[in-house]
């Protein structure tokens, strides 16, 4: 049973406990003791069994403290309350949590409990009043270390009630209130963003361009968190951010080695530096997927006949690379084996860069073990091995504000000291941040921290992976029957405990999401379309969905029919449903931290509803109503399946998949 008191301060606790209802001794002192906590403006959430607690704990982040029954439902191995424990644990370690038991009970209690636990409740021993105390005590505690250095700044400056003399010239949003357009604007934000954007001109919060007070020390907490020696925040995203790193690390004239593919961003640094870039090839299959630079052309071989070919290069240029960039992830989910690619680049340039814009969460989850770019690594190895670089997208897959960003250092052979480095940083930071979006980056770092960020990305790759394989077991169930549907870019089949292949939909969904080998990309196997690619040195990032529409081949080739999956997006967002990325036959999703499974529910009734839509080829003036009265002289007479055979027909003979191939395997030049 599940109960709630009204709503007060945001201070909460969780009461386990199986008498709290009753008219029992117990139950009148736990009503005394609840009565005193919300006099300190503490609301109280009860639960009187084990699944109501657990789902609690998973739904309510706002809860400070546990209170729990060391007996909860009677159980005397006490096997009820461990599982609850064990959840809290698993999500957050360093939540109070006090145990009702006796002092009889209490000298049993194994050390593992006691490890978890941070006080016992004697119900019957102490006042009601002095076991409130120390539970608001242990909730203020709590509240003060939850929050990151910037943010708790921020958060307590906001609440100072005194007039500014400086910009920002709204001055805590007063100047809104003047006119009736200022005054929807301040309602519709809510007063707090306005208090807190701020200005250099307020001391207590440190500054941005030179890192100190509370910025820097969130910088600094960052930099633990994702295993840097040195972070960065940055507030107009990972294209400043790649702009910094490549300003810092090259120069006139200094080669660069570049992902064929890599974001604009860098180019425009490129250009911005006058460094010379040497461009790394990817591969590209069949889907027209991006793909990871092969092995065999990132050793130093491969890099000095690679910049020997480069038009680029002159007599007057240094012959030798100074900086490497590479993107990982793909924009697909294609992950390096990153100590790989250090291994073979490392012997050519001192500075690695990794654009990992779309990748900020793979330090939390033992999924991407070694597959990202602050890996773990020895202290007494750092200096033999490159300086490292990382640009991570905060507000792209994890939870932070638009334009939230951070740069990662880890310092090796060559490193750019911080003073030279900031100079870089100056050049493209504002002299006026929105302190908002930094406080969202330092909230950001604190959700990952521990726990945590295990807990959150475990239940995003779960997500992932329950989706996946309902796609797949749909598409074979139909194709039984002869029919078609969507399918997913991913294993056709893995192997058993006995070695034996499997069809992907039937294998244990708990192992797919914590066992990296089962997405590692083996060479030749067809569904992947990259060839020969060396064994463990890609792995397809199982959050990062693309669904595949019918009509082209493992083999590259199109077939008879097929659905452009421009046609299906086009759909989904008349269903309200906004995708990431469409290419010829694929649709990518996004399995972010803030995915839910009534969301990907909606996804797959929408998925379904196409299919239908399109077998009875319904006329498109139904299908899209919108595009149908905009163009009615094109799509009125049209239903759903005549659009995809012409639009298919149209690839068929213009050849766009193969084109595209072509046009993005020719190194700009």
């Amino acid at each position: 049973m599940l109960t709630q008191s009204p709503r007060t301060l945001h201070m909460k606790v969780l009461l386990a406990h199986c008498v709290c209802k009753t008219d029992s001794a117990a139950g009148r002192v736990l009503r005394e003791l609840g009565e005193q906590l919300v006099q300190n403006d503490i609301e109280i959430l009860t639960a009187t069994t084990t699944f109501d607690a657990v789902a609690l704990i998973r739904s309510e982040p706002l809860i400070q403290a546990l209170l729990l029954d060391w007996e909860l439902e009677e159980d005397k191995e006490h096997r009820a309350a461990m599982r609850v424990l064990a959840a809290l644990r698993n999500r957050n370690r360093n939540l109070p949590v006090f145990l009702f038991t006796d002092r009889e009970n209490a000298a049993h209690i194994p050390l593992t409990v006691l490890r978890q636990a941070n006080d016992f409740i004697w119900l019957f021993e102490d006042t009601a009043d002095f076991i409130a105390g120390r539970i608001v005590a242990a909730v203020r505690a709590y509240r003060r270390q939850m929050l990151p250095p910037m943010f708790g700044a921020l958060a307590r400056f906001s609440q100072v009630h005194e007039y500014s003399w400086h910009t920002p010239g709204h001055t805590g949003g007063t100047a809104f209130m003047k006119s009736p357009s200022g005054r929807a604007f301040f309602d519709f934000f809510g007063e707090n963003i306005f208090r807190s954007d701020l200005s250099i001109s307020v001391g207590e919060l440190g500054s941005l361009l030179d890192h100190s007070g509370p910025i820097g020390k969130g910088e600094a907490y960052a930099a633990r968190v994702f295993g840097a020696d040195r972070t960065y925040y940055v507030t107009n995203g990972s294209s400043t951010s790649n702009r910094v790193i490549l300003m810092a690390s090259v120069t006139r004239n200094q080669a660069a080695l570049c992902d064929r593919n890599c974001h604009k961003s860098i180019e425009h640094a490129i250009t911005m530096s006058g460094a010379i870039p040497t461009y790394l090839l990817p591969s590209r299959n069949h889907y027209g997927l991006i793909g990871p630079i092969p092995p065999h052309r990132l050793t130093p071989e491969a890099v000095q006949r690679a910049m020997r070919d480069n038009p680029l290069n002159s007599s007057s240029g240094d012959a030798h690379p100074i900086h490497a960039i590479v993107t990982n992830s793909t924009y697909d989910g294609l992950c390096y084996n990153v100590k790989r690619v250090e291994k073979l680049l490392g012997q050519s340039v001192d500075r690695l860069h990794f654009d990992e814009a779309w990748y900020g969460y793979a330090r939390f989850n033992p999924m991407y073990h070694d597959r990202f770019a602050m890996h773990d690594i020895p202290d007494g190895e750092k200096s033999s091995g490159p300086t490292v670089f990382a640009t991570q997208s905060t507000h792209k897959l994890l939870a932070a504000f638009s334009q939230a960003s951070m740069i990662h250092v880890r310092d090796g052979r060559n490193p750019i000291d911080h003073a030279r480095f900031n100079e870089a940083f100056m050049m493209h930071a504002s002299t006026s941040p929105n302190y908002a979006i930094i406080a969202s980056n330092d909230v950001s770092a604190s959700m990952m921290e521990g726990a945590g960020g295990r807990a959150l990305t475990e239940e995003s790759i779960r997500e992932a992976v329950a989706f996946r394989c309902l796609i797949a077991r749909i598409n074979a169930e139909l194709a039984e029957q002869g029919q078609w549907f969507v399918n997913v870019w991913q294993p056709d089949t893995v192997s058993d405990e006995k070695g034996e292949a499997m069809p992907f939909h039937k294998a244990d969904e708990k192992k797919l999401a914590s066992d990296p080998s089962y997405w590692v990309l083996r060479p030749n196997a067809a569904w992947h379309g990259f060839g020969d690619i060396e064994d463990d040195y890609c792995m397809l990032d199982p959050i990062k969905v693309s669904v595949t529409t019918p009509g082209v081949a493992q083999d590259g080739h199109l077939e008879e029919w097929g659905i452009p999956a421009a046609l299906l997006t086009a759909y989904l967002d008349q269903q309200g449903i906004v995708v990431e990325k469409t290419t010829d036959f694929t649709i990518l999703f996004l399995f972010s931290i803030g995915i839910t499974k009534g969301k990907w529910g909606t996804l797959v009734d929408a998925l379904l509803k196409f299919k239908q839509a399109y077998d009875a080829n319904t006329p498109f003036s139904r299908v899209l109503p919108r595009l149908t009265e905009a163009h009615p002289q094109s799509y009125s007479r049209l239903g759903l399946k005549d659009l995809a055979q012409s639009m298919f027909q149209a690839m068929k003979e213009l050849r766009t998949t193969e084109t595209l191939l072509k046009a993005f395997s020719l190194l700009p030049v």
